[in-house]
């Protein structure tokens, strides 16, 4: 049966012949890559001239910055959009299928449990659950639902025993329980079913799919594979400083910190601006090592730095995951210092190894052996060092015993460096 909740001036057939249908998988965690290509799928669906978009939704929830995006996608056009939920539409997966314009479930479905978290799995602040169910409260009167039970959904402290969420559980609607508070128009198996309820059973239908390079950048944006990626770069970049010439270290730090950005480019997140700043900081960096002073080192650290904040989604987030890869590149530099040392990798380029030794005639002294056993005279009074002068020389001498006067004959017996020691003849 159609649902009454569906304008029937959408269908002018019952069966939907010449209509054009595009559905689109909302599946996994909801994270900025899922944003990316829901963005380009319903962007493709109304250039197309659809006259309906189908979310197939199963996903345990993700990002609140992602799911309103998502949101603001789904309201910006003019398509009628219904939500299917396969499996289930947990926390940000119940706020995208409330944005939409009709929801049917599986018989096996549920929907909600969508209390705001941090990504270490702590309760939100008060601000940001505060924020959150304004959200959820939104998206359930722009589609004419009644709110209580959007809240309910992320607000623990509501009170509905009667769907078993009693004070202090979230609420997670049945496929019963959404038809009986209105949120959902009806239960269906399968696609076909849902096509028929809709009066578009025989409609064209189109199948959106990510690309192999938004499938890339869903799992590069990942929360949990960002921290991976720049703890992996920055270890393989501080292992190659300490290593001869430019091997596997330092191409492991670059493919992952490229990996890192090639994502975040594909899923819209960083631009142009964020790569040149990359690759200004890299050449500063670099620079740093043949132009004394650490400025533009300094400049350059900075740069990297900004750079990743540019094109990350959540500067929290961001700052959490270059907190841990700095953690990570300092406790590999203290070991790799204390096991190699400064001998091998690029410091021993910059840092001076060789040593004035006599081995390669280096002295800091001339050693005048040469004198022993030579006799002259007293020039000055020794007490006991003084002057002497030795076959027309004037020579620094030390008296071997106390007291010589002026104009005595001496002797040296004795050379130790600089000190040339003499006995009065």
């Amino acid at each position: 049966m159609i649902s009454p909740f569906l304008n029937s001036s959408l269908y002018a057939q019952e069966d939907g012949a010449g209509k054009l249908v595009y559905v689109i998988p909302v599946e996994n965690d909801v994270e900025r890559g899922l944003e990316a290509f829901m963005k380009r799928a319903i962007n493709e669906a109304v250039e197309a001239g659809a006259d309906h978009i189908i979310l197939e939704i199963d996903t345990p929830g993700g990002r609140v910055d992602a799911a309103g995006g998502i949101a603001t996608a789904l309201q910006d056009q003019s398509i009628p959009v219904t939500s299917y939920i396969i499996q289930q539409a947990a926390s940000a997966g119940s706020y995208i299928a409330l944005n939409t314009d009709y929801i049917y479930m599986n018989p096996h479905a549920g929907m909600g449990a969508s209390g705001i978290i941090n990504s270490d799995g702590t309760a939100a602040d008060k601000k940001a659950q505060s924020f959150w169910l304004k959200q959820m409260e939104s998206a359930a009167e722009s589609k004419g639902r009644d709110k209580l039970y959007a809240l309910a959904m992320a607000d623990a402290s509501i009170d509905l025993p009667e769907y078993g969420a009693p004070e202090g559980e979230f609420l997670t609607l049945t496929p019963n329980d959404a038809i009986e508070v209105g949120y959902s128009e009806g239960t269906v198996s399968h696609r076909t079913e849902l096509l028929h309820e809709l009066g578009l059973s025989e409609a064209t239908i189109v199948e959106t799919e990510p690309t192999f390079a938004e499938n890339v950048a869903r799992f590069l944006t990942n929360p949990v594979v960002i921290p991976i990626l720049l703890s992996v770069a920055s270890l393989g970049l501080i292992v190659e400083l300490y290593s001869p010439g430019f091997g596997v270290p330092g191409t492991m730090g670059l493919v992952s910190l490229g990996l890192f950005f090639y994502g975040h480019l594909i899923a819209g997140l960083a631009g142009m601006e964020a790569i040149i700043l990359l690759l200004l900081g890299i050449g500063l960096i670099i620079a740093e090592f043949f132009v004394p002073g650490g400025i533009l080192g300094f400049i350059g650290v900075g740069s990297l730095v900004g750079s990743l904040f540019m094109a990350g989604a959540n500067i929290g987030h961001m700052s959490m995951s270059i907190a841990i890869a700095f953690i990570v590149a300092v406790v590999a530099a203290v070991i790799l210092f204390r096991r190699i040392g400064m001998d091998k990798g690029v410091f021993r380029h910059v840092i001076l190894k060789d040593r004035e030794t006599t081995e390669l005639g280096y002295v800091s002294q001339v050693n005048r052996l040469d004198l022993i056993g030579l006799e002259g005279v007293t020039v000055t009074q020794l007490r006991p060092s003084g002057v002497g002068q030795f076959d027309g020389e004037r020579i620094d001498i030390v008296s071997e015993g106390g007291f010589v006067e002026a104009n005595k004959p001496v002797k040296i017996v004795k050379v130790e460096g600089v000190r040339i020691v003499v006995r009065e003849l």
